[in-house]
């Protein structure tokens, strides 16, 4: 390889030397050695050991060129058919890329003969077979072991739960789209999952109830993983030791594995994530018949995998922005060939607009479309959307409702923040903490029906009983001075001075005095957004506003989370900054008054734009505020890579059954070497033909494989990875495993061609394939025997843990960060 390199970088820039005997004098382990691919019709019979699929020669003499954007059919990831067109131009034809299936302008006598049907059927055969057995160990490594442990592991809490919704048609919340969701759901209850399972915490056993059918489904979509990545590194390296190595990287991996075998998002994610790349590939490869069956359905399917990578996690848009970088280089291609008409070019347009745009936002809108349909019953999310949106949900107290209209004194409200995921007015018996402004009653936010949230609402100058019957009914109207008085605890809110908790500038809101009597810091002027003065107050209609009297401030929530002492609920404030922020402005939604004539709620429930927009930003803010599980590890992405530090699935003892997720290292430190490696060899072979150095036919399909196959998978891995150094979410280790995809198809095609570089620069062919087949064997091997090594952190492990020297596992604690 060494030769290999040092002939890249001496090679010259400007005019190619010509082509030397080959022979054994002084050099010739330096030079060209012709290297023959399975299929070729005079192809020797031992070298099919090299693996690679068939190529057509290249006339001698002949310059391999490729268009700047395009995937060369050696590669997989450009249309064959559009590279090799002839292009038009001031320059004339140019010569067809080396590596593809037909050669422009090129003499029918040079044509390589067409291989004996015989031939081609052992070789098809052959492929079919080694896919066959590939996937057969990617479902015996899933699937083994798979009811154990009989209990919730990790996020199974979450996600069981979940499913058991959609099998209840109970409404609830998650900070992801539905679709993985109503997957699990729906592999429950096809297996026989009644949904009573209650999936409280980790730990909780799950005794009679049929977990296994979710399980099986995630464990199905993860074993799927392995032959995908299998086949589209076969499509861009057109290497069968480069896809097997690719598998095996991927089968014996124990993170991957770990995160198939349970009730996850991820699984089904990385499913998604994987189909679109491998049709995107095909559909590319597909390129030289646009329009055809088979470019069609690849096309579409990459479409229908885009939806479905986005409706399970919003992390899914990572593979669409390479699948869309992918479609605009290629349309940038086809724009400048000047053989294709205008209108042939308008074609291509709407074909990809049609597949890639407009069928996934249609899948899309409909997984919305099911989900709201069938999660019809009132449940534990209600809190997080708009009192419209709840009046839609059986069971919910505004569904079906009727209510006063308008407001009165004595009426026993709940009032809720516009803003979204801030939720209800709320307070309760326990008193801010010593050093946070006065101890008194706490009042925070609050997303969940409670009630806690009820308020009674009084004149601030009297303390008689508004629902006295011989009162006369008093209606609300804007402007007016009241007080709100917990129901609960008969504490009126109340602010003064103090700072806020959280919020520097903004003053403490608490709940003040005894059987609703205060002081005059209780008193809040109501004002009701663009009306005047008079006005009657509308129950869910009118937008409120409540102002302080004595400080001049603004109710509001800053949305900051409390810390423990404030159970997490939300920061509820008065700004001194009077401009209308929806943080500030409420609505009146629960509303009791017996003196009071009902209304039907049936005229507010929105439409179904309106709901899809509203779950969205419901959702991008629950994400935006998640906070880590007590007990739990989070990380930073720079840990990812390394394998720095694993995440337990299960136990925390030596009685205990442990899961721990943790990358195979010797497996994730591989793909860290590869990217290393493949960033410093790219660059060498890019700078190299940017110089103009002419390179051989066969180093010149394998630095084509290489940049241009290598780098839609170094895309991949970036895309999938550095974004996540911009959020500002909390972050956990499984969110690096689909970039840990990528990087793993790349590792299997940087080996195999350096390998196929090493073996080129030999003078033996003998020895050439004995050094390419020692390597792959060598890399094969070496990462099953680590899998035998580390398995017991994905299939289980009882006994001490690794720390104690008696532990079988301590040997294996290979950096002081894995807790296992």
């Amino acid at each position: 390889m060494l030769c290999a390199t040092s002939r890249l970088l001496a090679a010259g820039t400007a005019t190619a030397p010509p082509a030397q005997p080959r022979g054994r004098g002084p050099g010739a382990r330096c030079r060209r050695r012709e290297l023959h691919f399975p299929g070729h019709p005079e192809l020797p019979p031992g070298d099919f050991l090299l693996g690679r699929l068939a190529r057509p020669s290249v006339p001698a003499g002949r310059r391999v060129t490729l268009r700047r954007g395009r995937m060369p059919p050696a590669v997989g990831g450009g249309p064959a058919g559009s590279e090799l067109r002839p292009r038009r131009g001031r320059a004339g034809i140019e010569g067809a890329g080396a590596v593809g299936p037909d050669v422009a302008a090129e003499p029918a006598a040079r044509s390589p003969k067409r291989p004996a049907r015989g031939s081609r059927c052992i070789e098809a055969a052959g492929r079919w077979t080694l896919l066959t057995l590939v996937t057969l160990l990617s479902f015996a490594t899933r699937f083994h072991r798979l009811d154990e442990p009989r209990h919730i592991c990790w996020d199974e809490t979450h996600f069981g739960k979940m499913g058991s919704y959609y099998i209840n048609r109970t409404f609830f919340f998650d900070v992801h789209p539905p679709l993985g969701k109503m997957l699990i759901g729906l592999a429950g209850y096809l297996s026989g999952y009644d949904g009573t399972f209650l999936f409280q915490k980790p730990g909780d056993k799950y005794e009679h109830h049929n977990y296994m059918g979710m399980r099986g489904f995630c464990a199905f979509l993860g074993s799927l993983l392995v032959p995908f990545a299998y086949l589209t590194v076969l499509e861009l390296s057109k290497s069968f030791p480069a896809a097997l190595l690719t598998a095996a990287l991927l089968t014996f991996d124990t993170g991957c594995l770990t995160l198939s075998q349970y009730i996850l998002l991820d699984p089904i994610l990385m499913f998604f994530i994987m189909a679109a790349m491998l049709s995107m590939v095909k559909y590319n490869s597909c390129a030289n018949r646009p329009f055809s069956a088979p470019w069609w359905f690849w096309l579409s399917l990459t479409g229908i995998n885009l939806a479905g990578a986005l409706g399970v996690k919003f992390v899914g848009l990572f593979i669409i922005l390479q699948v869309g970088w992918n479609t605009i280089s290629d349309l940038w291609h086809l724009f400048g060939d000047l053989s294709l008409s205008v209108v042939t070019v308008g074609k291509h347009l709407t074909a990809r607009i049609l597949c890639l745009i407009a069928l996934p936002l249609t899948l899309y809108t409909a997984t919305y479309a099911i989900h709201f349909m069938v999660l019809n019953k009132s449940g534990p999310g209600d809190g997080f959307f708009s009192s419209a949106f709840q009046a839609r949900l059986s069971g919910n107290n505004l569904h079906n409702a009727s209510i006063p209209e308008h407001l009165a004194y004595g009426s026993v409200i709940t009032v809720k923040n516009l803003r979204m995921a801030i939720g209800y007015l709320h307070s309760h018996r326990h008193l801010y903490p010593e050093g946070i402004g006065a101890r008194q009653q706490q009042v925070t936010t609050y997303l969940h029906k409670d009630y806690n949230n009820l308020w009674i609402i009084k004149k601030h100058n009297t303390n008689a009983d508004p629902l006295d019957p011989s009162i006369p009914v008093e209606f609300v109207r804007h402007g007016d001075i009241v007080r709100l008085e917990h129901k609960e605890t008969s504490r009126n809110l109340h602010s003064h001075y103090h700072e806020a908790p959280l919020t520097r500038k903004h003053y403490q809101v608490t709940g003040y005095g005894i059987n609703g009597t205060g002081d005059s810091n209780d008193f809040w002027r109501i004002e009701v957004i663009n009306r005047k003065f008079g006005n009657r107050i509308k129950v869910l209609r009118s937008r409120i506003r409540l102002i302080h009297l004595v400080t001049g401030c603004v109710l509001g929530s800053s949305g900051k989370v409390l810390p423990k002492w404030g159970w997490e609920q939300l920061e509820v404030t008065c700004t001194p900054y009077l401009k209308e922020t929806l943080n500030s402005i409420w609505n009146v939604e629960d509303h009791i008054n017996p003196k009071l004539p009902n209304i039907s709620l049936d005229v507010l429930q929105p439409t179904f734009p309106e709901i899809l927009l509203e779950s969205h930003m419901v959702m991008i803010r629950g994400n935006n505020g998640l906070k880590p599980k007590d007990n739990e590890f989070t990380s930073k992405p720079w840990h990812w890579p390394i394998n720095y530090q694993g995440l337990r699935f299960s136990g925390i003892n030596d009685t205990d059954f442990r899961v721990y997720l943790l990358g195979n290292p010797v497996i994730w430190w591989l793909n860290l070497l590869s990217i290393a490696l493949y960033l410093l060899l790219g660059s060498v072979i890019a700078v190299a033909v940017q110089r103009g150095t002419h390179l051989p036919a066969e180093v010149e399909g394998l630095s084509q494989v290489l940049l241009q196959g290598g780098g839609q998978l170094l895309l991949g891995w970036m895309l999938h990875y550095f974004p996540f150094f911009l959020m500002g979410r909390i972050l956990y280790f499984h969110h690096y495993f689909p970039a840990m995809l990528f990087s793993s198809m790349l590792t299997g095609i940087l080996w195999d061609t350096l390998l196929q570089l090493c073996a080129w620069s030999l003078a033996s062919s003998f020895l050439a394939r004995g050094v390419y087949m020692v390597g792959i064997l060598s890399l094969l091997l070496g990462t099953a025997y680590s899998f035998y090594l580390f398995h017991p952190l994905a299939y289980g492990m009882v006994g001490p843990l690794a720390q104690d020297p008696g532990s079988p596992m301590a040997g294996l604690r290979w950096l002081e960060s894995w807790d296992f």
